[in-house]
């Protein structure tokens, strides 16, 4: 009884999230919280401060992804406001008139850097205006940027999905890694198949076949180095690779390596001349930049962002709220429990570097006041219905890991784990794209189900690391069919009551990547 009434909160958002009128997640996942609550205080018998502090977290941890995707934003429409994107679109007529080049450059090796730098859907945001602006159909090109918006989803944001999505499983650093390293592998596999399915729905198999060689080199040329990277270090390798990606395809376009011939489109009214495009991409430089300086720790600026070194401590009861020299924010022993929050302000990728790059465009771009005002305010507008939707997942997570081993998300781990045994390998990576499905975020569906992940691998046996793998690419393919994105996507691009079409047409590749999924398990537990 207990485990069915665990499940019932997750089976019921699943059902008003999925049913013909959807219910939206901002007003989902809320109410599923409050539900979870309910249970947890007149069925598990909770604690009262201990539901409480954990309510307090939940709702104080929004502040890690809501300044995030406030940051994310605001660049983008600082470069929307600024007519970057119109230059942009216009240089890359330039480049190459093939299609399959135009495509490949902006929908995958572009949109795969911006994943890496912002996530949150701001890759398909940018890519679909800039090709409906070259002349691709405009539902089409809605599906097209949402399978391609998949691989480097899971190291998105900086490794948000990462670091931050799975940060209360008590992961040692070894851990981390080996979980970097094997999604960036299972990832780089798919990649080898999701780019050309993508590219089916807007060319024939004709085309597709004959630029095949250009299409398998830009792959390689972002998955190569995304793997690389991911030996080491999980912020970066989206980022990095899609950086190295966009520059060699952009050079391989340009000559034609892979490319079957120069496809007649329209060029640009004019050449666009070569400071202009330096500028379009200088924020976008500035931004690996100080990231990169930012998290190498080598260089100590890390160690600067993220000293506890205590500048101020107030206690009120048995609460400590505390502010560190790097502006860290602590509240500790909430309502007297050992439930605590943390917000690192300096490193957060939200003012650094996301706010200042996007300062630095005013003048960068001669950006006119009225212009400014705008970007500010269409940034304000779409953050409030995110941060309800992120607040309740927060809370929800929180509330379903609350009970030790009682704890509603521990028996939902021991029924999964009784109904597939040591064959949970084959079915982790789905739970996770149900996650980014009704939640819209791979980050929100590691913090969902990353705690169920990992009971089921300690109970039947099976490696954590690769487990959480799954679990990881599993939300990073749920991008495909994600109700938020298409809604997005759709909003950006003028489609009206379009979602149901477009889900039915992104399974498809999901279903793929699934399956890549399953083989990559059975072939990884020969070896681990």
């Amino acid at each position: 009884m207990n485990t069915l009434l665990s499940g019932l909160p997750i089976l019921l958002l699943i059902w008003v999230m999925t049913k013909r009128n959807a219910m939206p997640s901002h007003i989902a996942l809320p109410v599923t919280a409050l539900l979870i609550a309910l249970i947890q205080l007149f069925l598990f018998q909770a604690d009262l401060s201990l539901l409480g502090a954990n309510v307090m977290a939940g709702i104080l941890s929004v502040s890690t992804p809501i300044s995030i995707v406030a940051g994310a934003i605001l660049l983008n429409r600082m470069l929307f406001f600024s007519g970057a994107e119109t230059v942009l679109s216009q240089w890359l007529k330039g480049v190459s008139t093939n299609k399959v080049a135009q495509l490949m450059i902006i929908g995958w090796a572009f949109a795969f850097m911006i994943e890496g730098a912002s996530g949150f859907g701001t890759p398909a945001a940018i890519a679909a205006p800039i090709l409906v602006g070259l002349g691709f159909p405009i539902i089409p090109v809605a599906i097209f940027v949402l399978v391609m918006n998949s691989v480097p989803v899971s190291f998105g944001a900086v490794g948000t999905p990462i670091w931050f999505g799975l940060s209360g499983l008590s992961l040692s650093d070894v851990q981390f890694i080996e979980i970097s390293q094997l999604t960036a592998l299972l990832n780089s596999i798919a990649a080898l198949v999701i780019p050309f399915i993508a590219l089916r729905f807007l060319l024939g198999w004709q085309e597709i076949r004959q630029n095949a060689g250009f299409i398998l080199l830009s792959v390689l040329c972002c998955t190569i180095p995304y793997v690389l990277l991911a030996q080491w270090n999980y912020e970066f390798p989206a980022l990095i690779g899609g950086a190295v990606g966009l520059v060699f395809s952009v050079v391989l376009a340009k000559k034609g390596v892979g490319l079957h011939s120069q496809i007649d489109m329209s060029l640009p009214d004019k050449p666009v001349k070569t400071w202009e495009v330096v500028k379009v991409f200088l924020p976008f430089v500035l931004l690996i930049a100080i990231l990169i300086v930012t998290r190498v720790p080598q260089w100590g600026v890390k160690d600067l962002l993220n000293t506890m070194s205590p500048l101020w401590t107030w206690r009120f009861g048995e609460t400590e709220f505390e502010v560190s020299r790097a502006l860290v924010f602590s509240l500790k022993s909430i309502l007297g429990t050992e439930v605590s929050w943390q917000y690192k302000s300096l490193y957060v990728p939200a003012m650094i570097p996301f706010l200042i790059v996007s300062l630095l465009c005013i003048p960068l771009f001669a950006m006119s006041r009225t212009r400014v005002v705008s970007a500010f305010r269409d940034t304000g507008r779409r953050l409030f219905l995110p941060m309800l939707s992120l607040m309740g997942a927060l809370v929800m997570v929180n509330l379903m890991m609350q009970g030790g081993n009682d704890a509603p998300m521990l028996l939902l781990a021991q029924a999964f784990a009784g109904l597939l045994g040591d064959s949970w390998g084959y079915a982790a990576a789905l739970l996770g794209a149900l996650g980014s499905f009704f939640s819209g975020s791979a980050t929100v569906s590691n913090l969902t189900f990353g705690g169920i992940q990992l009971s089921i691998a300690e109970q039947v046996g099976l490696p954590v690391t690769l487990v959480l793998a799954l679990q990881s690419a599993g939300a990073a393919m749920g991008n495909m069919v994600c109700i938020n994105n298409i809604i997005a996507v759709s909003t950006i691009l003028g489609v009206a009551n379009q979602e149901g079409f477009i889900i039915k047409r992104t399974i498809v590749p999901m279903l793929a990547y699934a399956l890549v999924a399953a083989l990559f398990s059975v072939v990884s537990l020969a070896f681990l």
